[in-house]
């Protein structure tokens, strides 16, 4: 029986490793192919504005060349979105960006330029693009996105994770109750729940005790393992946690 829960990869810091030096190897392409091989549901890439790993042809040789859906994390710019609609991905994640910050450090403001976020959302609704919304995990920011008709929300989970890490036993319980209620509210207003940011076997295990969270997104930490145990090893250990 086929699981309803997904896992996206995030292949992005494979293209860090290879602008690194500036050549054409490890392949981005390669690597989500043996991403889909070991399981992957899809293919998640983050094109930043300043470009610093995927680059505009990677999105256009992925979305030609996998069998899977590409999942293209955004920023809401005029730029990104004629890209998005030219280059046609399955699925479009707005996601907030700082040109110094090391990586993501939130959910994206529901209720900053919320007209020209609705435009986009129509835009990529229009051409076939489901549209998905990084939010905190809170229950205002669902009620926005919902007015905003998105089909999916993915939660922010770093605090969370970040907290596991910490083993602060108190505020990880408030945080995970936070999220799952989050998650419920979004399920039950029929808004698809995905989670992603800083996840690891740990994390993910916890949270896929949340039903309503159907997709697992991971990147950083899947790369990073399979320096010394392979991607396919790592990512079929994901499998049997998000999908059994």
């Amino acid at each position: 029986m086929k699981s309803k829960y997904k896992l996206g990869v995030n292949i992005d810091h494979v293209a860090t490793l290879r602008n690194a030096r500036g050549e054409n190897f490890p392949s981005v392409l390669l690597a989500a192919n043996n991403a889909i091989n070991a399981g992957a549901d899809s293919i998640t890439v983050h094109l930043r504005e300043d470009q610093r790993h995927i680059k505009p042809a990677d999105v256009i040789d992925l979305k030609k060349n996998i069998k899977k859906p590409l999942n293209l994390e955004m920023a809401l710019t005029k730029e990104m979105l004629s890209f998005a609609i030219k280059t046609k991905p399955k699925y479009v994640c707005f996601v907030p960006e700082k040109r110094n910050e090391l990586t993501t450090e939130g959910g994206l403001n529901l209720f900053y330029n919320v007209y020209f976020l609705s435009k986009a959302i129509k835009k990529l609704k229009k051409n076939n693009i489901k549209v998905s919304l990084f939010i905190d995990p809170k229950i205002k920011n669902v009620e926005q996105a919902l007015k905003l008709n998105a089909d999916n929300i993915e939660l922010h989970t770093g605090t969370f994770c970040n907290l596991l890490n910490n083993k602060n036993k108190k505020k990880i319980n408030l945080e995970f109750e936070r999220i799952k209620k989050t998650a419920v509210f979004a399920k039950k207003n029929n808004l698809g729940v995905h989670c992603g940011h800083g996840l690891n076997y740990l994390s993910a295990k916890k949270l896929k005790k949340i039903k309503e969270i159907l997709e697992f997104n991971i990147g950083h930490f899947i790369i990073s393992d399979s320096i010394f145990f392979g991607l396919t090893r790592v990512i079929k250990n994901f499998t049997k946690i998000i999908k059994n």
